[in-house]
């Protein structure tokens, strides 16, 4: 099934990045399962030292760090500035966590610092992927490591499929390049060991992970059917399929989705599927 299209890497910096702070903590729950079976794939030992690809607001710069321990470091890198600054915000004094605005494919980055590349969802929307892996694995020490998570298919995915699939009557879906930028880059998973092969890492491993999503959150089931279709509404395909929409179609199409939320089980939030590679390589 086609999505909607993604949004330009520059609209991180605008509205894009406005509303992945808005929801935060709705979009960190709805991703930390899949975060922490990266993190324990990659095997962090004490005092090792970790860039963190796509770190968003932090989250996984915390968890990473929390493994690294005191003697280790973790550098977050993320494009958007509203999520470095929230993260800066929450780092606790003394934290061995730091965060740079910057886009890791491209980056001036210390050459053979670092133990690990991580990443939980931020690697799909590199323009040239083999680039920017043989630019990063540069900053890796030798024999040093990859472990990052990425989605499988849309249709393995509820917070695609279930939205998508409940306005397909009234809007169509636009034609989308499988291969270009955005959430589904890398859902196949022989392009993914091109890719890594290519960009010069061995040692590559391609593990399915399917967890329960808690997406929304609310007091009561309503509430939480409620503010399952608001998150829909604002992050994700769902959003760019309706934006130029009139009101009509818009609310026709919102309708539908509530219906389709409303069919899924869950009481404080909605509970839905999803589908990740756990992937990880040594660089060759």
């Amino acid at each position: 099934m086609a999505t909607a299209p993604q949004p330009p890497t520059h609209e991180w910096t605008g509205a894009s990045g406005d509303n992945w702070v808005l929801h935060q903590q709705r979009l960190d729950l709805m991703l930390d399962a899949f975060g922490d079976a990266a993190i324990d794939a990659a095997a962090i030992a004490p005092g090792e030292h970790v860039l963190d690809i796509g770190c968003g607001a932090g989250a996984t710069s915390f968890a990473l760090a929390a493994r690294a321990g005191p003697g280790g470091h973790v550098l977050g890198v993320d494009i958007s500035p509203q999520l470095i600054a929230r993260a800066e915000a929450g780092t606790p004094a003394g934290s061995p966590v730091a965060f740079r605005l910057a886009d890791a494919a491209t980056a001036a980055l210390p050459p053979a610092t670092f133990d690990l590349l991580f990443s939980r969802f931020g690697v799909m929307f590199f323009d040239d992927p083999v680039a920017a892996f043989a630019h990063m694995r540069a900053a890796l020490k030798p024999g040093g490591r990859v472990a990052f998570a990425c989605w499988r298919t849309p249709a393995e995915n509820d917070w695609v499929r279930l939205p998508m699939t409940a306005i397909r009557d009234r809007v169509a879906p636009p034609a989308t390049d499988p291969l270009a930028p955005g959430p589904f880059a890398f859902a196949d998973p022989a392009r993914i060991g091109a890719i890594l092969t290519a960009a010069g890492f061995a040692d590559i491993g391609v593990a399915p992970f399917d967890a329960t999503i808690p997406y929304g959150e609310g007091a009561t089931r309503d509430a939480a059917i409620d503010d399952a279709l608001n998150l829909a509404l604002a992050v994700g395909p769902l959003s760019r399929a309706l934006a130029g929409q009139d009101d009509d179609i818009r609310a026709e199409a919102a309708a539908a989705v509530r219906a389709a939320f409303a069919r899924q089980p869950g009481e404080t939030s909605i509970l839905i599927g999803g589908a990740a590679w756990i992937v990880t390589a040594r660089a060759g």
